[in-house]
């Protein structure tokens, strides 16, 4: 990822939020950041008992977008939410930038795995994904 430009670290196990039990809340959306709209239609991605969060580690504005955030399972403790951190960066995208002339789309892998479920949500990502 260093080769890259990638100036995002993989920190944290956390458990996202839920709104029922096992079905993960609904993500937080930063769409006019989304330029591409790699989110459109989407509002949640699968329940995974464990989510990282994507620490921006670059203060070079532009470089990292995060483009969608989700809530984090409060009741669990951890030195993050401890911190007062209530959500975990779980979209980021880095446009294309010098010698690299393509779209960097982070995300945790299982949370577009059908392997924990499937629905227009997850449809919809996987369209995006081919079709944006």
């Amino acid at each position: 990822m260093r080769a890259l430009g990638v100036r995002v670290g993989n920190r944290y196990g956390l458990r996202p939020a839920v709104r029922e039990q096992d079905k993960i809340a609904p993500f937080v959306a930063f769409r006019h950041l989304d330029a591409k709209g790699w989110l459109e239609g989407v509002t949640h991605v699968n329940f995974h008992q464990h989510l990282p969060h994507y620490a921006v580690t670059t203060d070079e504005p532009d470089t990292v977008r995060i483009v969608a955030r989700h809530p984090i399972d409060t009741s669990r403790p951890h030195p993050f939410t401890e911190a007062g951190n209530t959500a975990l960066n779980m979209f980021l995208w880095m446009p294309p930038d010098g010698e690299r002339a393509g779209d960097i789309l982070l995300a945790d892998s299982t949370i577009f795995s059908s392997l924990f479920g499937g629905d227009e949500s997850l449809r919809n990502f996987w369209r995006n994904l081919v079709t944006k």
